[in-house]
């Protein structure tokens, strides 16, 4: 596949700009090398390039620091950095300033060859054919309400992260909506048109959670009559959601890792290598920070998670949601029950905005599901009488 512009590659190793100059003069990618950033620098002053692959650390000007000033001379350059295990902090951050990809060193030759791939042909896209980032929330099947200013906030993140490749972590309180913020990045992205497979690690039996998450073969265990596959081939070319990550046990961790570092796998019972292309998005309500300094979860996974990471807020500081919140289930389950409610009566709205809601946004709706089922059916408005006691009560 010809490319029409340049890669520029950066290393101050002679022999590691050679391999990779083979490499990708082999699969029709024209090279051009430089052995410091500055040098590197000067270069795109004088031509075009389709995208840069830098080592980070060189004498000199490392390469998050050239990634700092290309952000501002040179927004539209995707930009791939390689970084060696202790700089992925670092690298993360880059990623979340606008760096297309981050590879560890020492790297899989055909996997940096991909990122690379991706990041040129992403950036062969004329500025004017892009997908506007402004997005109507109508065209999607997933109905997102952002009237507080929070919400607002990470509906702009949503947008920005919708387009790229790498991974997000959705964190916040049970029932905050975070498997709706992941339908709706898959939604917005170019990988809408294929699958949105979704797991919850915590509702998976730990001794079936490798088995569901890579597949196996046939006879690979008792009762393993045919081959079957898992989430992760399920989700090729698409969008797989893990909700409960903190509960993934240790050994499937090394696995998610090395799927996430390698975009490979192998099934349960093989040997061989099976190749996915999935971007994975996880939420958790745990701190898996906490979890890393007691020894319960991965460090170098929680990098490669949270790329991008999306903090959703208790829906008590959010008031400005609950009104709307409760019109949409108002008109979603008097739809789906036969009922004629058209509204919801100004006290109600009233006693919902004091209540706490534990339960946050699932709870919410729960709450006016059971309302509208209790509600006269001859009835256009929703009443106080229909609420359960516990709001009445924290009124």
């Amino acid at each position: 596949m010809k490319q029409d512009k340049p890669l520029l590659i950066v290393d101050d190793e002679p022999n590691i700009r050679r391999i990779l100059e083979v490499a990708f003069n082999k699969i029709g990618v024209e090279v051009v090398t430089a052995d410091c950033a500055e040098a590197a620098l000067v270069a795109l002053e004088n031509q075009t390039f389709g995208a840069v692959l830098t080592d980070n650390t060189m004498p000199g000007m490392s390469g998050l620091e050239m990634h700092e000033k290309l952000c501002i001379s040179h927004p539209e350059l995707p930009v791939v950095i390689m970084t060696a295990y202790g700089t992925i902090p670092q690298a993360v951050a880059a990623i979340r300033r606008g760096a297309f990809e981050f590879v560890t060193k020492p790297f899989d030759l055909d996997s940096l060859k991909k990122i690379v791939l991706a990041a040129m042909s992403q950036n062969e896209v004329p500025a004017g054919d892009r997908p506007r980032k402004e997005r109507v929330l109508a065209a999607t099947k997933t109905p997102f309400i952002a009237e507080s200013p929070a919400m607002k906030e990470i509906y702009k993140m949503i947008e920005q992260v919708a387009d790229a490749r790498c991974t997000v972590l959705i964190t916040g309180e049970s029932g905050t909506g975070k498997e709706v913020v992941a339908k709706l990045i898959h939604e917005l992205s170019p990988r809408n048109q294929q699958s949105f497979i979704a797991a919850s690690c915590a509702a998976i039996p730990e001794s079936l959670l490798e088995s569901e998450l890579f597949g196996y073969e046939k006879g690979a265990f008792t009762g393993a009559a045919i081959s079957k596959p898992g989430r992760f081939e399920l989700a090729h070319e698409g969008t797989l959601f893990l909700d409960e990550i903190g509960d993934v046990p240790p050994l499937i961790q090394i696995k998610l890792l090395r799927v996430l570092q390698e975009r490979e796998f192998e099934r349960l019972g093989s040997t061989k290598p099976t190749r996915v292309d999935v971007r994975l998005v996880t939420a958790t309500n745990r701190n898996l920070s906490e979890m890393v300094d007691e020894g319960m979860f991965r460090l170098d996974l929680l990098y490669r998670l949270k790329v991008v990471e999306i903090q959703l807020p208790p829906l008590r500081e959010r008031p400005e949601d609950i009104g709307p919140l409760a019109e949409y289930y108002l008109q979603k389950f008097s739809k789906e029950n036969g009922r004629k409610l058209k509204a919801i009566s100004p006290m109600v709205h009233a006693m919902l905005e004091t209540f706490a809601w534990p339960g946050n946004v699932r709870e919410l709706g729960n709450v006016i599901e059971r309302a509208v089922v209790l509600a006269p059916k001859d009835a256009e408005e929703l009443g106080v009488e229909c609420l359960p006691n516990a709001i009445h009560q924290a009124a």
